[in-house]
């Protein structure tokens, strides 16, 4: 994959987006391994600009180590300070084919409840339940359930 080139202004914004980041991947005495590579993948995959530590004393070994990454993963390299190394790679595209602020749509839910007579067959009901709501095991409808807040904040 080629590397991605950053303009002076991209690059200084994402140095400073980095800034406050931990780094997600070490690479160790092993050097650049395979396991790595795909650690670090995944790690761009989920949040885009990562910070990677390499353990070497060397610095054109550093270097290099960032450039072969931001090569074989299709990443930017942002920054390299120290032990430090900055990656960036753009978000793919959703699959789904759904845009992003979009909300799940209603959907039909049946509900099977015992009859109020015994000895009647159930009776089925298909019921429909929005995005913000749920079932519960008695069959009713409820919005999602509020966020839990502590107890001792309460008095």
């Amino acid at each position: 994959m080629p590397v991605l080139t950053l303009t002076p202004a991209e690059r200084k914004e994402m140095r400073g987006l980095a800034h406050h980041l931990e780094p997600v991947a070490m690479i160790g005495a092993e050097g650049l391994t395979a396991a790595v590579q795909r650690e670090v993948d995944a790690a761009l995959a989920a949040h885009g600009l990562i910070k990677v530590r390499v353990f070497s004393d060397d610095r054109s070994l550093r270097e290099a180590t960032l450039l072969a990454l931001a090569q074989a993963l299709g990443a930017a390299p942002v920054q390299h300070i120290g032990k430090l190394l900055v990656l960036w790679r753009p978000p793919a595209e959703k699959s789904r084919g759904e845009r992003a602020d979009r909300k799940p749509g209603p959907r039909v839910v049946r509900v099977v409840k015992p009859s109020a007579r015994p000895g009647r067959a159930p009776v089925a009901q298909k019921l429909e339940v929005l995005g913000n709501q749920r079932v519960t095991a008695g069959g009713l409808v409820k919005r999602a359930r509020p966020t839990q807040r502590s107890t001792k904040k309460a008095r």
